[in-house]
């Protein structure tokens, strides 16, 4: 089974978990905090993924963990799984996943917009309200700026790039005129 169906298959167990107990943006934040301590944090990510630590004091050093984050009994559960299977290593690609089912039940659609420039709040708005329009969904925006655009914007949504920047329409231009 390939590592994509994997991880797809652990995070749609915890998401309709989640569901279940109306904890899904619980879990998905636990999931995500646990998921950046262990990328923090190399020599325990080292010592929990490591095939010749005795898997007694795995389990130990994660229910301390556990208590420590203060981690719901779900996710306590979830990760000794996890850690029980050798899948810990994958936690990254699972909590990619569940942040997309999660957002699929919860209607979110998260985009990010790239711009030439600083966008004010009321540009934002007009961006987040134009996307809610088109998709039916409520909008998590979030925007960066890079100045090669030169100009425009390129937006990022549900896995999709539409490209409006300046950069890009001169790219088009030039490769025409280089065909003749």
């Amino acid at each position: 089974m390939s590592v994509s169906a994997i991880t797809k298959r652990y995070a749609k167990a915890l998401v309709t978990l989640g569901s279940e107990q109306k904890m899904v943006e619980g879990y998905g934040k636990e999931l995500a905090d646990f998921k950046d301590l262990l990328v923090r944090e190399k020599q325990l990510r080292l010592i929990l993924d490591s095939p010749s630590f005795p898997v007694e004091k795995k389990n130990a050093i994660l229910s301390d963990l556990g208590a420590k984050l203060q981690l719901s009994e779900g996710m306590r559960k979830f990760l000794g799984l996890l850690l029980a299977k050798g899948r810990l290593r994958l936690l990254p690609q699972i909590e990619t996943q569940y942040r997309d089912f999660a957002d699929e039940i919860s209607g979110i659609l998260r985009a990010h917009i790239t711009s030439a420039s600083k966008l004010n709040q009321n540009q934002r708005k007009a961006i987040a309200s134009g996307l809610e329009e088109k998709t039916g969904k409520q909008v998590e925006l979030t925007v960066s700026v890079r100045s090669a655009l030169i100009g425009g914007l390129q937006a990022q949504v549900g896995g999709k790039i539409f490209d409006g920047s300046i950069k890009t329409q001169l790219k088009r231009i030039e490769d025409t005129l280089k065909k003749g």
